[in-house]
């Protein structure tokens, strides 16, 4: 017989929970409603959210001249809004509140370096391309160097686009792991940089990672359901597997198989800030009826 529990600290996070209710309730009114990128990196939450009427697009250009347009938690830069407003848009906007600050910290550092004439770098720590990594460029007008890895920070450093002679600031992707974060800030200081270290990663993610690693060494085998493109998805599986190594990435019930499980044993089922909690509980109910 099989155990299943759910992770109680598992699905959505606050600010996916603001940026789908918001769509739900545009939704409700009746007409179309479209989405600047992904309101959700998860399939089938998409899925859902297509049928009562959500359009996923990937710029403003698909939007037609005079309808609304959802502005994601990610966030967006500036130019978003200003082309928004050019082509008479209604703007919906569901940007986290955590991102939103981070934009005005990110804007105000950039200022105090360069105020007098002074030179100064702001790094971020996130995944090149990821839609709030674009939309915290944006702020600065993409003076600021992004670095993914202790080698990419290494060779930036080699061919001179980071200078440890200047000032330097550094911040966070809001949903990153906070120990490689904190790795990063350490290379720095070690190399004898002039850095101020900025805390940004947001405080509901960087409490899911302890509480995760001890849910998954609680049980014999792990489900981490996740959409394919969730950044958050992929950083919390390998958590897990780091500590669970059988630890297996499914996106929905068809990605299940009965071989992964042995009579008795405890399964965990678990996600990204990115999954949603009827996902996780159908996951977890299939497993409960393959015994």
């Amino acid at each position: 017989m099989l155990k299943v529990e759910i992770d109680p600290g598992s699905g959505f996070c606050g600010g996916v929970i603001r940026a789908i209710s918001r769509a739900e309730d545009e939704l409700s009114r009746g007409g179309k409603l479209y989405s600047l990128g992904a309101i959700v990196h998860n399939e089938e939450e998409l899925s859902r959210l297509q049928v009562l009427g959500l359009e996923t697009v990937s710029s403003l250009a698909e939007v037609p001249e005079g309808s609304s347009v959802l502005i994601r938690a990610h966030g967006e830069p500036p130019s978003t809004y200003e082309e928004a407003a050019s082509r008479h848009l209604t703007v919906i906007d569901c940007s986290c509140p955590v991102v939103l600050q981070l934009q005005r910290r990110i804007r105000e550092a950039y200022a105090r370096l360069h105020e007098g004439g002074r030179h100064g770098q702001i790094l971020i720590f996130g995944r090149v391309g990821h839609a709030e990594v674009l939309g915290l460029l944006g702020q600065v007008g993409g003076d600021a160097l992004v670095v993914e890895d202790a080698s990419m920070l290494s060779a930036a450093i080699a061919d001179g686009r980071l200078s440890l002679d200047e000032p330097l600031e550094i911040f966070s992707q809001t949903t990153k792991s906070p120990s490689e974060y904190a790795a990063i800030c350490g290379q720095l200081r070690e190399l004898g940089a002039q850095v101020t270290v900025h805390d940004t990663i947001c405080a509901q993610v960087a409490s899911r990672y302890s509480a995760l690693a001890e849910f998954a060494r609680q049980h014999d085998v792990i489900l981490f359901v996740s959409g394919t493109s969730s950044s958050n998805g992929k950083v919390l599986s390998d958590l897990c597997r780091g500590v669970n190594p059988r630890t297996y990435l499914v996106g929905g019930i068809a990605d299940l198989s009965r071989e992964w499980f042995f009579d008795g044993c405890s399964v965990g089922v678990c996600g990204a800030t990115s999954t949603p909690a009827w996902l996780l509980e159908q996951v977890a109910d299939t497993v409960r009826k393959s015994n």
